[in-house]
């Protein structure tokens, strides 16, 4: 029997040498350096911003990258993700509550950058309720979600459009004009709210409250896992691989670094909004040339608007590819692999849409929708995060003490290498997961019990999740797998999405040049 052309294409595409260059490898990757929305969260720290970059970055997440890297090489787990990582070695129920916390995530991001998107919003249409007022906002979120999500029904052809014209006009423009609107403001030598003269380059660590802004800087680098697996198409991997790592961190410290000062150096902290601040602090930039510029302030609200659409549809259908993934692994329902006549899995963005609403209205009502809110939504979000990372390093110290797996790539520094980024990246995790639970310093005493019992309360519904479904459903109605997940490709990859919210796998007719699966040698322990 002939055989057809598709599957022709395919074999010859799959055994195929990787061809992704240093460059190109870079190029799907850029997107995680520019994150305008969280440059008010890092101006928290102050004088301090570069000691945290720098923590972020070469403490968690460099370990992340290289650490999951090399469990993306191992033979038999090159498409799974963190499901297999995580499957393989701790078995099939933290793999679940892993891809599980990976997807559960993004619910809660929704409302961060919404919440951006409100504010500059509301400045633009001179209605300040839409940003101030709880009811008012949580009515302002769920209509732009749902908006979004249905336009996004579409397809991903659809999505990818809308993200690359938000991050061009939403991300990328609006950076490099803080840059340079930051650098007109220092030569015209105004007044910066920064002690330059006494600077505190260093955090009180007696103190939570001032350690617990590390938790943003970690929450600016998720989704580092995402980008990994393509290390299976990386030319010369064991060179290129640590290099463009080390070119991100470096590269992100800078821009985030500018981006920071920008806002600490012209935003006093007791006026600085978390959702707002890039709005006081273009007001202040652009007013600070001219008062009668206050239209072009008004423009690059727009800008920023365009840039959360963009972004927001580009994470409705993304990381929902993870529980896609699930459903062909059987852990879920079938009728979660269901899609509509574009390709898009309806079932599972609805369910998406019902609990964010449900994050929408608590976090929004019970928050007051103000600092508290954003700043619940962001812990909350790296801490559901964090523990799929704490899985992630215990597998892998796991896949350490299995030398007889093999695996194509090997973090640097070999049997000391392993363990120092093995254990930097699990206490580094561990030590954000748990300074999560303090209050920032921008949080007054009055509403720091709503703040804790929000995150407390948020975290442990959340974690008992994934392993109650497991046990209800997976356990005992658990299928045999339909097909093999497959993992994107970097041609296929959305590369203006952020990578927490781009998802690895690959939806039925985006996958079409697979990788070249095969059987692991060695079985894993599991």
């Amino acid at each position: 029997m002939k055989a057809s052309p598709e599957s022709t294409r395919s074999r010859a595409r799959a055994a195929a040498k990787p061809a992704l260059t240093l460059a190109g490898f870079l190029s799907i990757t850029a997107a995680m350096v520019m994150s305008v929305h969280e440059y008010p969260t890092f101006a928290v720290a102050g004088m301090q911003i570069p000691f945290f970059l720098l923590a972020s970055g070469f403490l968690w997440f460099l370990p992340v990258a290289l650490c999951s890297a090399e469990m993306a090489t191992v033979k038999g787990w090159e498409n799974g993700g963190i499901f297999a990582w995580v499957g393989r070695m701790l078995g099939p129920r933290f793999g679940f509550a892993a891809v599980f916390f990976q997807w559960f995530q993004i619910t809660i991001c929704f409302i961060i950058i919404i919440y951006f998107g409100l504010s500059a919003l509301s400045y633009l249409l001179d209605f300040p309720a839409l940003d101030n007022d709880p009811l008012v906002k949580t009515i302002g979120v769920l209509v732009v979600f749902w908006a979004v999500t249905l336009l996004q029904l579409g397809g991903t052809k659809k999505t990818a459009a809308f993200a690359r014209i938000g991050f061009i006009v939403g991300v990328l423009v609006p950076t490099l004009l803080l840059i340079v609107l930051s650098a007109l403001y220092l030569a015209s030598g105004k007044p910066l709210e920064l002690d330059l003269a006494h600077p505190n380059l260093l955090p009180d660590f007696a103190h939570a409250s001032t350690l617990v802004v590390f938790v943003s800087f970690l929450f600016a680098n998720m989704g580092t896992e995402a980008s990994a697996s393509h290390i299976n198409e990386l030319k010369n991997p064991s060179r290129n691989y640590p290099i463009a790592m080390i070119v991100l961190v470096i590269v992100a410290t800078v821009l985030n670094a500018i981006g920071g000062f920008a806002v600490a150096g012209v935003v006093p902290l007791e006026q600085l909004s978390m959702s707002g601040g890039m709005v006081q602090t273009y007001e202040t930039l652009v007013l600070g040339i001219g008062p009668e510029l206050g239209w072009a302030v008004k423009v690059l609200c727009l800008m920023l608007v365009l840039g959360v659409i963009g972004e927001v549809g580009s994470w409705v259908v993304g990381p929902s590819r993870a529980l896609y993934a699930v459903a062909q692994q059987g852990l879920i329902p079938e009728r979660f692999k269901s899609l509509n006549k574009h390709g898009a899995p309806v079932p599972i963005i609805v369910v998406q849409g019902i609990v964010v609403s449900i994050w929408a209205v608590v976090l929004t009502l019970a928050g007051g929708g103000n600092n508290l809110s954003y700043l619940a939504a962001v812990s909350l979000t790296a801490v559901i995060y964090l523990v799929a990372y704490l899985m992630l390093f215990i597998s892998y110290i796991k896949l350490i003490l299995h030398p007889e797996i093999k695996r194509g790539y090997h973090v640097p520094g070999k049997a000391v290498g392993k363990w120092v980024f093995a254990v930097a990246g699990f206490a580094s995790s561990l030590f954000a997961l748990v300074i999560a639970f303090f209050p920032p310093i921008v949080i007054s005493a009055s509403q720091q019990p709503a703040y804790e019992a929000l995150l407390a309360i948020g975290s442990a519904v959340t974690v008992l999740i994934p392993f109650l479904i497991y046990e209800l459903y997976g356990k005992k109605h658990r299928r045999e797998p339909s097909e093999p997940p497959q993992h994107l490709r970097a041609q296929e990859v959305n590369r203006f999405t952020r990578l927490s919210g781009r998802g690895e796998h690959a939806l039925p007719g985006e996958a079409a040049t697979p990788l070249n699966v095969s059987e692991p040698e060695t079985k894993s322990p599991a």
